[in-house]
């Protein structure tokens, strides 16, 4: 049930204040630490952050997709090791088990994580597996009451500090490509389940990346997602068609946020005798940047209202993440411009929040990925009209 439009806005306007107030004030601190501040994670906690998608019955608070995207519009506006740190519970950490789970599952974990009491992981990427999703070579063998999984999976968010992995893996060797895939609800602490070092990034820092290595780890026959073989890629497509449109909202926040201190550099900053917001050329980067901005929300909120109207979004998800994501690239590249040697420098947020924005376009799918995603959609409709 949709929020009621006082609550709703109130809600975004109280989180628009803590990302004013609490987490801008302290991303040069998150990233010169590459840590996030425990009173930080707490206050997120309260706010309910880490419960947006996740249903009341459970304790989250059951936002639509659309009121979810409009709280990701602010949050995302901070640097966003501040959003990472909660999202995998609001998006990939949770939704498996949200979307698919049996209700012994839901029960069991929703509402730890809807309080971030658990921080949930999505585990799909491997070293030779990224973007081909059907073929995980990781494995899962059945032995009476238990799997035992073995492989690695790579570059997993929130790896260091999670509680739970919902875990992509093969069941059926015999069957190739995506029939053959399963997931699985696994714990942090398992035996056989380790964590490689956590990974020195371009950006982001204060959001943790690192491998997940399962070495003969026995998980019960229960862990399968739904409690059925075969399942665990259409879970995953699920999953991540909701998430593209969560990280698409999250790159149009970040884009305002980029363009507002542009604009605002270029106010005060003056050079032959006025503010360098007078110049002609200057003023074309931030006309295009709002337009940019403005295109990335009208697309992210359409497809998440298509999205609460149980539309098939897998294409208009990827159009979103895919352009959105783009965006804040030229947007972020336009502000290093406009700072000119300032946007080399440390000491001003324009070359950390260049540095951070540029995995936009590489996570939860490339621009590629997103390309071929909608291109083979658009030939599919294409083939049905013509009854080929």
């Amino acid at each position: 049930m949709p929020l009621d439009p006082d609550t709703r806005d109130q809600l975004i306007e109280t989180v628009a204040r803590f990302v004013d107030e609490r987490l801008i004030p302290r991303e040069s601190e998150v990233a010169d630490s590459d840590a996030m501040p425990s009173d930080v994670v707490q206050e997120m906690r309260e706010m309910g952050l880490f419960g947006l998608s996740i249903p009341e019955e459970y304790g989250g608070l059951g936002l639509s997709t659309e009121e979810e995207v409009l709280v990701m519009l602010e949050t995302s506006r901070a640097a966003p090791a501040f959003r990472s740190y909660f999202a995998t519970n609001v998006g990939i950490g949770s939704q498996g088990i949200a979307i698919d789970g049996t209700p012994e599952q839901r029960a069991k974990y929703l509402p730890r994580l809807a309080t971030g009491e658990l921080i949930g992981s999505f585990a799909l990427t491997e070293p030779d597996v990224g973007s081909d999703a059907s073929n995980v070579k990781t494995t899962a063998r059945r032995e009476g009451d238990v799997y035992v999984l073995n492989g690695t999976k790579r570059y997993i968010t929130n790896a260091p500090h999670a509680g739970l992995f919902t875990v992509m893996a093969r069941t059926d060797p015999e069957t190739r490509g995506a029939r053959g895939v399963s997931a699985f609800a696994v714990e942090a602490g398992v035996p056989g389940l380790s964590l490689g070092k956590p990974e020195r990034k371009m950006g982001q820092q204060g959001a943790h990346v690192c491998d997940v290595v399962f070495d003969n780890c026995q998980v019960p026959a229960d862990a399968v997602i739904g409690g059925i073989e075969g399942q665990g890629f259409k879970t995953a497509m699920k999953v991540l068609d909701k998430g593209r449109l969560s990280i698409a909202a999250a790159c149009t926040g970040l884009g305002d946020r980029i363009l507002g201190d542009m604009v605002a550099y270029a106010v005060e900053r003056r050079q032959f005798g006025q503010a360098i917001a007078e110049f002609q050329l200057l003023q074309g980067m931030f006309a295009d940047s709002k337009a940019d901005i403005e295109a990335a929300r009208a697309l992210v909120l359409d497809a998440a209202r298509r999205r609460d109207a149980g539309e098939n979004v897998s294409m208009a998800a990827a159009c979103a993440k895919m352009f959105a994501s783009e965006m804040v690239g030229r947007v972020a590249d336009r502000n290093v411009q406009v700072h000119g040697g300032a946007g080399y420098i440390k000491d001003y947020q324009a070359e950390q929040l260049f540095r951070d924005a540029r995995l936009y376009r590489i996570y939860e799918g490339t621009t590629q990925i997103q390309q071929t995603i909608i291109a083979r959609q658009l030939v599919s409709e294409a083939r049905e009209k013509l009854g080929l």
